[in-house]
């Protein structure tokens, strides 16, 4: 039994070693897209810094270790920062809301024991894949003004009402008038590396295969900043530039570290904000989960109760040691796939960069222009939307295409639980409106003669309504046979409505045959 248990070992440790090629890579380049969104959601949810560094750290190492997605990175996510501005204020101090935190994330490992991760197997398809198109519809209408020096709104903002007055396509307009000429510069030699680092010939040179074209134009980024130091038009401000937090060594770093105040465990406000930010968590992180299976280019599952424990257990360290709460985040995920990562190794190893620096290098990381994260991330969205998904959708039919064309709408124009929320409710639709037109099957008709009529396997109360209306339908004159020997299930109002129609005074001078309707029918069979 114990060698058995070694060899498993040893399997997983091989396969997580052969594809560190591929992992540390992606991590490398996950992990620069990562530290501007941390801060970027710490800052508009009025929390320190800090804390967003601690919920990236956190997300990194101790979820993608208890996760069972091999691709997903996890952190502070936008979607929580209003709930998180909101609830510090309630609170009166972020001490009291870290306790909601923790116990959030006690909240979320019950509901990983209890099973509820199943809820995400039941987002339909077109739905995700709408969620995908418009996140990076999103990025990559959010990332024109960090390109062009525009940086008053934070980074991973999602949301189509912003905070300064203007909408996303607003804003487009708005940022014309604070360019930044060399932040033009360094998005524009970015995006030229990225795109050149996406040819065939690039690609077949074993060093390029090494080196992502991400971290090459992160490092011409910083160089194009010490150049650009020197000239008074070109030269970059620090709010074009990311900015960590910068601590005195191990003990400043340590110092920065805050605790949650565990007296306020009875104060019902704490609960209440626990609750809700579970609940929204747990919903994103599941949404999340579902949008980076169907980007795996290895069409790997992620467990998914089990990723509601490893959130858990993730929001309540984060909670104890001063961060933000995490989620499953689609726009680290999707820049960890599209950087060519294959296991969690690459989320893991990006938490540990943030560690890293966060201690050790802060003041290289601020060198940093945002126009170079812009890039990526601009490459990162169109790669999401491309036009080829919206042509496939289209050619998939009206059932397919019509919910995912109210997500993609309804996340831009809106922010992302609305516009599944929305996504669903037309999927939900469609689903019934089928199934009320598939209820029956009128098999064969011979005018002043015969009906047959065929039942479905299952006829629902959904059903009453065309069943009766169809029955309605019959002249007199015409003799009758219904057919509900396939059926499983019948509605016992249904079959209330077959037996009035056989006993109507319309009818009685038809001939009405009920073949295979008993009442066990009415009684569902598992």
């Amino acid at each position: 039994m114990v060698s058995s248990s070694l060899g498993q070992n040893w399997i997983y440790v091989n396969y997580y070693f052969k594809h560190l090629g591929s992992d540390i890579p992606a991590g490398i380049v996950v992990f620069f897209v990562a530290v501007p969104l941390c801060l970027g959601i710490a800052l508009a949810s009025g929390a320190p810094l800090f804390s967003g560094v601690i919920a990236g750290m956190v997300g990194g190492i101790l979820v993608g270790l208890l996760s069972g997605s091999q691709l997903g990175v996890s952190g502070p996510a936008a979607g929580l920062a209003v709930i998180v501005l909101t609830a510090i204020q309630d609170l009166g101090s972020y001490e009291v809301f870290l306790l909601a935190v923790v116990l959030a994330g006690v909240i979320q490992i019950l509901l990983g024991l209890l099973k509820a991760g199943i809820i995400g197997y039941y987002f339909p398809s077109s739905v995700i894949k709408g969620m995908l198109a418009a996140i990076g519809i999103i990025i990559f209408l959010k990332q024109i003004p960090h390109a062009f020096g525009y940086d008053k709104d934070y980074e991973g903002d999602l949301d189509f009402f912003q905070r300064d007055g203007f909408n996303t396509f607003t804003e487009l307009g708005h940022m014309l008038d604070f360019v930044s000429p060399g932040a033009m510069v360094v998005a524009a030699m970015s995006l030229a590396i990225l795109i050149l680092w996406e040819r065939p010939f690039i690609k077949r040179i074993k060093l390029f295969q090494v080196i992502q074209g991400p971290i090459v134009a992160v490092l011409m980024g910083i160089v194009l900043n010490l150049i650009f130091s020197a000239n008074s038009e070109l030269q970059l401000a620090s709010e074009h530039k990311v900015s960590l937090p910068v601590s005195d060594g191990f003990i400043g770093f340590l110092a920065q570290f805050t605790f949650p105040e565990f007296a306020a465990v009875t104060n019902t406000k704490v609960w209440t904000i626990a609750f809700t930010m579970a609940i929204v968590a747990s919903l994103e992180t599941l949404l999340c989960v579902e949008a980076t299976d169907k980007l795996d280019p290895l069409k790997r599952n992620t467990p998914t109760n089990r990723e509601l424990i490893a959130q858990g257990v993730g929001n309540a360290v984060s909670g104890l040691i001063g961060g933000l709460p995490v989620t499953q985040v689609v726009v680290r995920s999707s820049a960890n796939i599209q950087s060519g990562g294959l296991t969690k190794v690459s989320a893991i190893f990006h938490g540990i960069l943030i560690l890293s620096s966060a201690i050790f290098v802060p003041h290289i990381l601020n060198l940093i222009p945002l126009a170079s994260l812009a890039a990526i991330l601009l490459v990162v969205g169109y790669k999401l939307a491309k036009p080829s998904l919206f042509k496939e959708m289209y050619s998939a039919g009206r059932i397919q295409f019509i919910p995912f064309i109210v997500t993609v709408l309804g996340i831009v124009f809106t922010d992302l639980l609305i516009g599944i929320s929305l996504g669903l409710s037309v999927g939900v639709f469609h689903i019934l409106y089928e199934n009320l037109r598939t209820s029956y099957f009128v098999r064969q008709r011979e005018e002043g003669e015969h009906v047959i009529i065929e039942l479905s396997e299952h006829v629902t109360f959904l059903n009453k309504g065309a069943v009766l209306s169809l029955l309605e339908d019959i002249d007199p004159g015409h003799d009758v046979r219904i057919d509900a020997s396939k059926s499983v299930f019948i509605d016992p109002d249904v079959v209330e409505i077959i037996e009035n129609f056989a006993q109507s005074e319309k009818h009685k001078e038809d001939r009405i045959e009920i073949i295979g309707l008993s009442p066990e029918k009415s009684i569902m069979r598992v």
